[in-house]
């Protein structure tokens, strides 16, 4: 169980860290087509290759963790991929981290402890053909029932419905994409798992394809909810929705349980919850922050500038980064679901 967490920690760290650096890369870059100019620039921009061979490399290594360990452990865990490039972020571009950042990376980072603690390996049997397109069939009527609920609320409030409108709008985007990314692993899971249970090897590469096509097309939701309303929102909603999506659709259509002890089904638990408030935490620092009373407020500014003034006074290398690499900690989801010229 420990080496799949392990190889999701490493594997969502890669896909994160990745397109942070192909944004970077892009900077100095023109729009991505097949012209052969265009694409040996892209090749030869340092940023930008390395960060494509991270991202395929964290791919790789998902779908290994996944072949080994239920989807409910590795769908919540890779939710830390987002403290990790916090991190990252913080040491590498220099980036300026608020306490609740940390908070949120701690939370983080203990919740990965308990799921490992509390999870356990689960053999999956009796699961049918007939589950796929069950699966697929059930998200399209998910969809609906979210869009036709959406146009209802906003029918019915006619008061305030350009402003209403906007906010239903970032929160369906946000939603719609977080269970596209949770059903992406879950039926890539699935196809391992039909081929644990001797039907055709051809199912996986069929399986890892129609994952594929989920994460693109999640990616054009949370694309399109970041462009229209408030990253804070779309990125909060998208990572909730992902992780409880891979943790109910591992239970209910492959078959996954609960641990059997007591113990160690209190320690997945509060694994799952820890690893939610540390994401939602990091993606919303800043405007937690905002709302704290301003005596705390001030404390914890006095405190996070002065690690940066020590942090500056010791570091003996020079700092040539541009402005335009300069993200802060809570809006670095945004970053990484930048338009498709930032990804290859």
């Amino acid at each position: 169980m420990w080496e799949s967490i392990c190889l999701t920690l490493i594997a969502t760290a890669g896909n994160n860290i990745g397109k942070v650096l192909q944004k970077k890369g892009t900077v100095i870059l023109p729009p991505l087509s097949f012209k052969l100019k265009v694409i040996k620039a892209y090749a030869s921009n340092k940023a930008w290759f390395f960060g494509f061979l991270m991202d395929i490399l964290g791919a790789l290594l998902m779908l290994r963790a996944l072949s080994q360990a239920p989807v409910s452990v590795i769908q919540p865990v890779s939710g830390c991929g987002l403290a990790i490039l916090c991190v990252f972020s913080h040491y590498y571009l220099k980036e300026v981290m608020n306490a609740l950042d940390w908070v949120g990376i701690v939370l983080a980072g203990i919740g990965t402890i308990g799921v490992g603690v509390g999870g356990e390996e689960q053999n999956v049997s009796g699961i049918t053909l007939i589950v796929l397109p069950w699966m697929l069939f059930s998200v399209v009527l998910l969809f609906v029932g979210i869009n036709s609920y959406a146009q209802f609320f906003l029918h019915y409030d006619d008061c305030h419905m350009q402003m209403q409108s906007e906010v239903i709008e970032e929160i369906i985007f946000g939603l719609e994409s977080g269970i596209l990314f949770g059903m992406a692993s879950v039926i890539s899971k699935l196809g391992f798992v039909f081929s644990e249970q001797g039907f055709s090897k051809m199912l996986v590469p069929a399986c890892i394809s129609i994952s594929v096509c989920c994460s693109a097309t999640g990616f054009v939701y949370q694309t399109q909810g970041l462009k229209h309303g408030r990253a804070i929102v779309v990125s909060t909603c998208a990572a909730v929705a992902s992780i409880m999506t891979g943790v109910i659709a591992g239970m209910f259509a492959l078959g996954e349980r609960l641990p059997s002890g007591s113990l160690a089904r209190i320690f997945l638990l509060l694994g799952w919850l820890f690893i939610i408030f540390g994401v939602v935490m990091l993606v919303s620092s800043s405007r937690l922050m905002a709302l704290l009373p301003r005596p705390l407020r001030r404390i914890l500014r006095g405190a996070n500038e002065r690690n940066v003034n020590l942090g500056r006074s010791g570091s003996a290398r020079p700092r040539d980064l541009s402005q335009s690499t300069v993200i802060h900690a809570s809006t670095l989801h945004h970053l990484i679901s930048s338009p498709a010229k930032a990804k290859a």
